[in-house]
């Protein structure tokens, strides 16, 4: 980690996050495109709706993992191992007992939950029976992240990897038999999701007591302010972009409502899209954390901001290519998920605004994994709740008012450039900070 070639490093580190990354983006899009096949606006559209359940949910894990994998890896690096134990366990069963909170008050005001988020009563029946399955998964879809952040955090990428992908090929698997074969319509692909996440679940434990690493034990949970305290600095970041994700998705729903499902369902598909480019982007940025996390507790600052610009412009040019290809085929990607005009025109013109501001994220990502693995929380906060949450929300709301269709279209190119913007001082002030260590 402090001195291996950093692009070799960083590439060894980032190619399997970047796997499990695409692997998580195909438990979603997977769902999309096997419930696209019912002919159904409204099923299409209630995946939509409950994926911003799904992003609370993965909130909450990433809160615990990240918050958890941060100060693992600094531990490691200053050989402070039982430091790192006690924090494994004590964010692991915390996420466990989250998930479960989740999962019961879920259950119990489903119908609530699902006007809440953003479901239209033509497509109330889809979302409640989707939503309910999803539910039942959350204590495993919490730990499971945990479990990949720690490993990841750990240098055991790979593994991580594993146990996330033995459950995407097995939700694939599950859609088609339970959706069609077995007749079960939009709830067979939640039950095909929660089965899928368990399986992931109990690989990851796996890996985590038999890898060689840390392994999680009951007798070192500790609850104690001090490791939440660092849980809460290093997680809060991730629980600020995927909990305003989700509030984001839930605007956007409650926005495109009035023009109808096709509208709900488009922006549904845009969204996946757009996230299965973004995470091998993010996975890159994930191989480069724990690298970071490593050298900054071992001192070697010069060897963390020449990772970091590495970084920025290896994503920069992948997006710039994914661009491309994204704006040029716009049309053919929406058709795969939802073969119907109107979907496809409305689709097809947002994902091109959000394609010509698509390569910004690679400064705005990689800013926000770096500030938020060395300690700097309020600025990796700031950036991690600015593109979804502090500037699409308002966006959102004020172009669909001014502009309808097309400012829905329009506002999340509108919050990526402005949070671009805003995030190139903040990063400035930081590597300054960096250079006077």
């Amino acid at each position: 980690m402090t001195e291996a070639p950093i692009p070799g490093l960083i590439a060894k580190l980032a190619v399997p996050c970047i796997i499990s990354m695409l692997v998580t983006a195909f438990y979603n899009m997977a769902d999309t495109f096997f419930v696209g096949q019912l002919k159904s606006n409204s099923a299409t559209g209630a995946v939509g709706v409950v994926f911003s359940m799904m992003a609370i949910i993965q909130a909450v894990g990433f809160f615990f993992g990240h918050g958890s994998g941060n100060y693992i890896s600094r531990e490691l690096g200053k050989k402070n191992y039982k430091e790192a134990e006690n924090m494994a366990a004590t964010g692991f069963f915390t996420a466990f007992a989250a998930g479960t909170l989740i999962m019961i008050l879920g259950e119990i005001f489903i119908e609530e939950l699902a006007y809440l988020l953003g479901s239209t009563e033509t497509i109330l029946p889809y979302t409640i029976d989707y939503l309910r399955a999803i539910l039942l998964g959350a204590p495993w879809i919490t730990t499971s992240f945990v479990l990949n952040n720690q490993l990841r955090f750990q240098g055991s990428a790979s593994y991580a990897m594993v146990g996330i992908t033995c459950g995407a090929v097995l939700n694939i698997a599950l859609d088609p038999l339970l959706i069609f074969t077995l007749d079960m319509g939009i709830a067979g692909a939640g039950y095909a999701t929660v089965v899928s996440q368990f399986v992931s679940f109990c690989v990851l434990l796996i890996g985590m007591q038999r890898n060689g690493g840390i392994k999680i034990s009951i007798r070192n949970f500790k609850f104690e302010w001090h490791y939440y305290k660092n849980i809460i600095g290093g997680g809060f970041p991730s629980l600020a972009r995927q909990g305003l994700a989700s509030v984001a998705t839930i605007t956007l729903n409650h926005a495109a409502g009035p023009y109808g499902d096709a509208v709900i369902a488009a922006m549904g598909v845009v969204q996946r899209i757009v996230m299965f480019g973004a995470s091998a982007m993010i996975g890159f940025g994930q191989g480069f954390q724990p690298f970071c996390g490593f050298n900054f507790g071992a001192g070697l600052y010069d060897r963390v901001k020449k990772g970091f610009f590495f970084s920025v412009k290896t994503s920069a040019v992948f997006l710039l290519g994914v661009s491309v290809l994204g704006f040029i085929f716009a049309p053919n990607l929406i058709s795969l998920f939802r073969d119907d005009p109107d979907v496809i025109r409305i689709g097809a013109t947002a994902l091109r605004f959000q394609c010509i501001t698509f390569a910004t994220h690679s400064w705005i990502v990689m800013s926000n994994m770096m500030t938020q693995v060395i300690g700097k929380s309020v600025q990796a906060t700031f950036l991690a709740s600015a593109r979804q949450g502090l500037f699409f929300i308002p966006a959102v709301l004020v172009l669909s008012e001014l502009f309808g269709i097309a400012g829905i279209q329009l506002a999340q190119a509108a919050a990526d450039l402005c949070t671009f913007l805003f995030a190139i001082p903040i990063q400035l002030k930081v590597l300054k900070e960096i250079d006077k260590k």
